[in-house]
């Protein structure tokens, strides 16, 4: 009886780590499932370069281990990442430009708190663009000790020009994520002209860490020494360059989407996001997925290591959610 009760244990877990397309309805287990594939992605990048940093954005339940500021850290998770990205947090959770509720101010911060005592960074994007607001947003995320940037637009396609001088300006060369006072999220380049209009923009800044995309314009990849004239602040100081990479939803217009998808969808390439037109939710778990983003020499990860970014900004981390829903 015993042997059999053994057996059937060891099946049941063999099943539950194996099998891709599973649809559990367990909360736990799409939050590990998340956990592992973002460490996984950590393994990978530090074993090309052991400085290379690991940002995961939004989807901060996963740094405890029960999703839950009760909880206790998950040490994984946590060894595996560098700093956490949040949105929203004083500004824009509802609708941009507006205050973020108490309530949900509190319960972002009480996790943001776990990984911030970890020794992780902690970098917020709030969306606003009244003058007063940008300023509170910076106040608000100075007092909290996080590192903060007010978005004067959503589709972060813009420098903004106020502040000026930007949030705590300085001159200091930046070569890790605790040395980060300010930092800059543009990743929507449509607004500028060509990839000479937008190395040149960005080198008039002195922000200490850029957070962009690896391609320019109709998957235009910024070469490595494209990357390397960002390196340098327009004061001389030396700063950090990171790219963002979505993981929990693939785009049609990336390089490895395939025309054929539309009609003929992956095991793994779920429904398209009703906000953000040719954005699809994936089943991020799934090995052909995640074969895309890392692992090997024509992964999307390895594009941006060969481009020699300081590090990756992880979006749609929390697609978890998605798939407890």
């Amino acid at each position: 009886m015993k042997k059999g009760l053994i057996l059937l244990a060891m099946f049941l877990i063999f099943s539950s780590c194996n099998n891709d397309d599973d649809d559990s309805n367990n909360e736990t287990e799409y939050k590990q499932r998340m956990r592992e594939f973002v460490i996984g992605i950590s393994q990978y990048s530090k074993a090309i370069n052991p400085n290379f940093i690991i940002i995961p954005q939004n989807g901060i339940e996963l740094v405890t281990d029960n999703g839950d500021k009760s909880g206790n850290p998950h040490t994984a998770y946590l060894n595996a990442i560098d700093a956490n990205g949040q949105e929203d947090l004083f500004f824009g959770y509802d609708e941009d430009d507006k205050a973020t509720s108490s309530t949900d101010n509190q319960y972002l911060k009480a996790l943001l708190n776990v990984s911030k005592n970890a020794g992780k960074t902690i970098l917020t994007t709030d969306y606003c663009s009244t003058p007063s607001k940008v300023t509170s947003s910076y106040s608000q995320n100075l007092n909290a000790g996080y590192i903060s940037f007010a978005a004067n637009k959503r589709e972060l396609n813009a420098i903004p020009n106020f502040p000026n001088p930007i949030h705590q300006e300085n001159a200091n060369n930046i070569t890790k994520m605790s040395q980060v006072k300010n930092f800059l999220y543009l990743i929507n380049p449509s607004n500028f002209n060509s990839k000479t209009d937008f190395i040149n923009s960005v080198k008039q800044t002195n922000y200490d860490l850029i957070i962009m995309d690896l391609f320019f314009k109709d998957n235009n990849c910024f070469t490595a020494s494209e990357i390397d004239q960002l390196k340098t602040k327009a004061n001389g100081g030396k700063r950090l360059v990171i790219s963002y990479m979505s993981i929990g939803e693939a785009e049609d217009y990336r390089y490895y989407w395939q025309s054929n998808w539309s009609n003929n969808h992956p095991s793994w390439l779920d429904a398209e996001n009703p906000d953000w037109a040719g954005n699809y939710k994936v089943k991020y778990w799934n090995q052909d997925w995640q074969n895309i983003i890392f692992g090997n020499d024509n992964s999307y990860l390895k594009k941006i290591t060969d481009a020699k970014f300081d590090g990756v900004y992880l979006d749609i981390i929390d697609a978890f959610e998605y798939y407890e829903d």
